[in-house]
């Protein structure tokens, strides 16, 4: 599996420029990398093909989007069997105010982190929604109070 340190410059180049504006068009791109813009596009394609460039998106603010509340919740199954896990895994895929869903390593084993419009609604997502998952022994939620800094490009060297 090919990853970032088999990149030459140009191509790491044109991933942080990627990161943070995916939307640029290829000639701006190209003299901001240092060339001309058919090789630009091409290194473009085959980092694309290459999977280092997954997808693009736009970013949605989440105040205009009535989703003020950010929440991150521990979650602790009742059993570390791999049907459980499996079956969890799929109920946080299913759930669209889950954002992200890692099984960590520590004293729980799930870190969700869930988008919700306020307090009520978060107190129906734990309560319709968490609550009915059989295989969740036990949660801690913390709730944000300020997004301090909050990134979604990679620190790439050049």
């Amino acid at each position: 599996m090919k990853t970032i340190t088999h990149l030459d410059r140009i191509d790491r180049r044109i991933l942080i420029v990627l990161q943070k504006n995916g939307r640029i068009p290829n000639v701006e791109l190209a003299k901001k990398v240092n060339l001309t813009p058919t090789p630009c596009l091409e290194r473009v394609k085959r980092l694309e093909k290459e999977g280092f460039i997954s997808r693009y998106v736009a970013l949605v603010d989440p105040l205009k989007a009535s989703l003020a509340l950010c929440a991150y919740i521990e979650v602790q199954l009742a059993s570390s069997t791999t049907a459980a896990f499996k079956r969890f895994n799929q109920k946080m895929r299913d759930l669209p105010e889950v954002q992200e869903c890692q099984m960590v390593a520590g004293g729980f084993d799930y870190l969700i982190k869930i988008r919700v419009a306020d307090m009520l609604h978060y107190q129906r997502f734990l309560g319709e929604k968490l609550a009915s998952i059989d295989d969740i022994s036990q949660t801690h939620t913390y709730v944000v109070i300020d997004d301090i800094k909050s990134e979604t490009a990679l620190q790439i060297q050049d």
